[in-house]
């Protein structure tokens, strides 16, 4: 009978089931994800709009912080609906071609948001460390290259998935008990050899592990130049404008470094629980992001007053 399963016919079409377990409230869970989608949308554009249009926030952190809310806006629009059509209409079928986009999108994203939170750190860096240099280091044309360059990376380190994954003949089952595609989750329903895919996935994560002690080096630097300021208000008033900062890191690290241990240490934790995780780091971040600079940003807080209560 085993032979049977592989016969060479391919699966073409996967089948989504949500969260396995959980169906009877699928509908209860859609909405605080219907909630949260809505808020992130909706935060994030705003965002965007407001650091657009107002010429004073044309500054590296607001520039930075506005690719984050754009990379927020794709990552969180390239997940939540096909979850809401999965708690809403039983809409789980997904096509072979649709699941990797979705997988190289999601990827992708994540990538994206981890090189900007690390250009967010090298902004704070040097507007703490070298104040009077700040806005002859940091132009918009440095800004924009290093744009380019964290779509660039992102890009070019998840774009071998798309071929690892087409690669692979899907003659097992073809019913992912997920929300969503991603690439390992995909890869395990091959009757091929899949340990290229999982050698290349553990590369990813290396690289992006990488940009992750940079990111701490980066913050070690800012804190040894903040608690060695000569003035108190000084420590205080650069302690403030990196907090921001820093709750969007513990935002976007915590939930990740939570699953990742939940993933390969809780055996008994149920699948549904692992999955749950897994939605909370897509559409958490989104939304509580424009949130925080919303609350610590001053300018930004008469911005979304103005459009919301002109006078």
């Amino acid at each position: 009978m085993a032979t049977l399963n592989h016969t060479g016919v391919s699966h073409t079409v996967f089948y989504l089931l949500g969260i396995p377990g959980l169906e009877n409230q699928h509908v209860w869970i859609s909405i605080p994800f219907f909630i949260f989608y809505v808020i992130a949308l909706l935060g994030n554009s705003l965002l965007i709009i407001i650091v657009i249009i107002k010429s004073s926030l044309h500054e590296p952190m607001y520039l930075f912080l506005c690719m984050l809310a754009g990379a927020d806006v794709v990552l969180s629009t390239s997940t939540i609906p096909q979850a809401l059509a999965i708690f809403w209409f039983h809409a789980g079928e997904i096509s072979l071609d649709r699941c990797i986009t979705q997988t190289f999108v999601i990827h992708c994203s994540f990538i994206s948001e981890s090189g900007i939170l690390l250009a967010m750190a090298f902004d704070r860096y040097i507007a703490i460390c070298y104040p009077l240099k700040y806005t002859t280091i940091l132009t918009h044309a440095l800004i924009g290259k290093i744009g380019v360059i964290i779509f660039l990376r992102s890009y070019c380190t998840i774009f071998p998935i798309i071929f690892l994954l087409k690669r692979l003949t899907f003659c097992q089952n073809n019913i992912i008990p997920h929300t969503v595609c991603e690439h390992i989750g995909v890869a395990k329903y091959a009757c091929n050899d899949i340990r290229v895919n999982i050698w290349y996935g553990l590369f990813v994560l290396m690289s992006t592990v990488v940009l992750d002690v940079l990111l701490i080096v980066s913050y070690v630097l800012i804190l040894h130049a903040i608690f060695h300021m000569p003035s108190q208000d000084a420590r205080h008033k650069a302690l403030n404008t990196c907090g921001s900062h820093v709750c969007i890191i513990i935002l976007f690290y915590g939930p990740g470094i939570f699953t990742s241990l939940a993933q390969r240490f809780g055996r008994h934790i149920p699948p549904h629980i692992h999955i749950l995780l897994a939605n909370v780091c897509i559409i958490i971040p989104p939304m509580l992001n424009p949130i925080i600079y919303g609350i610590k940003t001053k300018q930004i807080q008469e911005r979304a007053a103005h459009i919301f209560l002109p006078k």
